[in-house]
């Protein structure tokens, strides 16, 4: 009951969230909760169940992860063959960008920070089994924005990008979602992966009993994480008492 309670949640913040506009220079969105459903769902069946002391919270999808197979961070290898989901019935996107194509499994690319994160979980744990008895990922916004710059070429937006008028909206669905789906896992962590979700939990949480982190976000962007980062991920999770 708990797994369908989850997805129940995620569905209505999908519907809800697809729902609102914004303007430019964001020009396309995808809500692969809509589109790639059936990955997320496989994954939040084989994965949420029961209590989970750790939750690793992301940003929102990258284009070559969560926007291909709608799983938190689901670089194409690690869905296969860390979390053993090896078909997903993926819609096409009423509205794709060329230089972002959605083709589920069959994208050619590898998004580096799901295949970083997972990589790490796989290193320390051995199997998807043993790491989700006590952890889960998931993402704070479910949506993919892409923006034209000033030049006239497209790319992935943030969420911390968006217009504050148009965020406030976005942001009032997303704290919901996540207060009710950490009410059924009642994790004794919560770990932000990056400052943005570190900040977005810190103030969706307020009253809730649960230990807020963060580690480094493993996106080659950052400078730091291109080297050694999931040994720095690691002592951030041992400092703040996540893991031993």
């Amino acid at each position: 009951m708990k797994n369908l309670n989850i997805s129940d949640f995620y569905h209505k913040l999908s519907v809800e969230t697809g729902a609102l506009k914004f303007s430019w220079p964001v020009e396309i969105v995808y809500n692969p909760l809509n589109y790639a459903w059936h990955g997320f769902t496989q994954y939040n069946d084989l994965y949420s169940h029961g209590q989970k002391r750790v939750v690793f919270l992301g940003m929102n999808p990258g284009p070559w992860g969560m926007a291909q197979t709608g799983v938190p961070f689901g670089e194409i290898n690690a869905v296969r063959n860390f979390l053993h989901i090896g078909s997903i019935n993926v819609i096409s996107p009423d509205k794709q960008h060329f230089k972002y194509p959605v083709r589920g499994l069959e994208c050619p690319k590898s998004e580096v920070s799901g295949k970083r994160l997972w990589g790490l979980f796989r290193e320390r744990f051995g199997t998807a089994e043993s790491f989700f008895q006590e952890h889960f990922v998931l993402n704070y916004c479910p949506l993919l924005f892409i923006a034209r710059t000033e030049n006239g070429n497209f790319r992935n937006y943030t969420p911390d990008r968006i217009r504050q008028d148009e965020s406030m909206r976005l942001f009032e669905l997303c704290d919901l979602c996540l207060i009710k789906t950490l009410e059924v896992l009642r994790p004794q962590y919560v770990v932000g992966i990056g400052n943005f979700a570190f900040k977005q939990a810190k103030k969706a949480l307020i009253g809730m009993n649960v230990n807020i982190s963060k580690i480094l976000h493993p996106s080659p962007a950052s400078p730091a994480a291109n080297k050694n980062w999931a040994e720095k991920a690691t002592q951030q999770l041992i400092q703040s008492g996540v893991w031993q």
